[in-house]
């Protein structure tokens, strides 16, 4: 068997552009499918796959490990986010073509099933972007956080630390307080909230000085508290804090979480399949977290083949805790890539479909072309016009 082509596939979802990789063999009707979005740098990524195309055709599709190495190190140059986002996207695509070959589901191709359900969680808004990072007052957020729990989910995470620098000042820390008192009280103690900093604060004093504002409500854990790679400061912070540390979205090699897991800061670590190399990768992440007592927590607001292919690795991993996933992102999120992804009771079940179980529809694709994603930094400018990090 060979592979005989590489191509992508660019749908449009508001926020974001999905990019789909298809790759095809010389065996009738065998083909596979992965997803390699990264948010901003979709030219960019559907470029890379084209330059990294030409070291795999004419390779066997079932020697992932070997093809991943091929694009890694034949490349010369590392290759950074934007180059990882498209190897990621052809190796899931692999594991697709390697569970078809074999006629069960690529958990099983990952060492198999460790749980029966799959826990997971979304943001406030339910995939509506603009409610996740607009969402900066009481009343909405009460609200919405009511909506996500009414809908069945027993987990959410809200983006409500507002833009900072190197100092949080006062009257930000006590509403954000507010804000996670209001929000606490709404859904109840049954219900598991995650606050995600996105990087916002410039230094472990003011990433603490919000995580203390938050700790009274219990949240399951802050996320990105400080900027990636700052591992200096997250080691303050992992020893001058009780709530759970969880990062690693933005991380792309395994020497960067080997960085992170020195710090002993974290409890969640968060890769993200589609960047920092695909399954096999995210596999190896997890199996050094689990060797330090570290839960690991996916990153994942991507597109639906990103979500199943999240799926597969969180039913065969066994350090695996709680998935982010963004199914309400558009009202025709099911109608571009029919698959397993189905919810009960706060849980997604078990897939059984040979590969990842999907069925694209590139018709409906089509219907959904490139078109430049909603920019929200302009809004993360201090008053004095200083740009910080958004």
């Amino acid at each position: 068997m060979k592979i005989t082509a590489i191509s992508t596939r660019v749908v449009n979802a508001e926020m974001r552009n999905w990019v789909f990789v298809k790759v095809e063999t010389d065996e009738p009707g065998l083909f596979g499918w992965g997803e390699a979005t990264l948010e901003w740098k979709t030219r960019a990524v559907v470029g890379a796959i084209d330059d990294l195309a030409p070291l795999l055709i004419g390779r066997d599709p079932r020697d992932i490990e070997q093809a991943y190495r091929a694009m890694t190190k034949q490349s010369f140059w590392r290759l950074g986010a934007i180059g990882m986002s498209a190897v990621s996207g052809i190796e899931v695509a692999l594991w697709d073509i390697m569970g078809k070959h074999f006629g069960v589901p690529v958990w099983r191709l990952l060492g198999g099933k460790v749980r029966d359900k799959v826990a997971v969680y979304t943001h406030l808004g339910m995939g509506d972007m603009r409610a996740v990072y607009e969402t900066d007052e009481i009343d909405p957020l009460v609200e919405r956080a009511r909506a996500v729990v009414e809908s069945g989910y027993k987990a959410f995470k809200a983006v409500f630390v507002p833009y900072t620098h190197y100092h949080a000042p006062l009257p930000q820390i006590d509403k954000v307080a507010r804000m996670m008192e209001a929000m606490r009280a709404a859904v109840g103690d049954e219900i598991e909230i995650m606050v995600d900093f996105h990087g916002r604060p410039a230094s472990a004093g003011a990433a603490l000085a919000y995580i203390e504002a938050l700790a009274p409500a219990r949240p399951m854990f802050v996320e990105e508290p400080v900027q990636p790679g700052d591992f200096q400061s997250l080691a303050k912070l992992g020893r001058q804090t009780k709530v759970p540390l969880a990062t690693g979205e933005r991380l792309i090699d395994r020497s960067e979480f080997d960085a992170l897991f020195a710090t002993g800061a974290i409890d969640i670590v968060q890769p993200d399949i589609c960047h920092c190399g695909g399954l096999m990768e995210a596999k190896k992440i997890a199996a050094r977290a689990e060797a330090l007592g570290i839960g690991v927590a996916p990153h994942n607001p991507l597109g639906p083949i990103a979500g199943v292919a999240a799926l597969h690795f969180a039913v065969s991993t066994p350090n695996h805790v709680i998935q982010e996933e963004m199914v309400g992102a558009v009202p025709w999120y099911f109608e571009v890539v029919q698959g397993p992804i189905r919810r009960v009771d706060g849980f997604w079940q078990v897939p059984e479909a040979p590969g990842l179980g999907i069925v694209v529809d590139e018709a409906e694709c089509a219907k959904h072309p490139f078109a430049q994603e909603v920019m929200h930094t302009q809004n993360a400018v201090m008053p004095d016009g200083t740009i910080v990090d958004w």
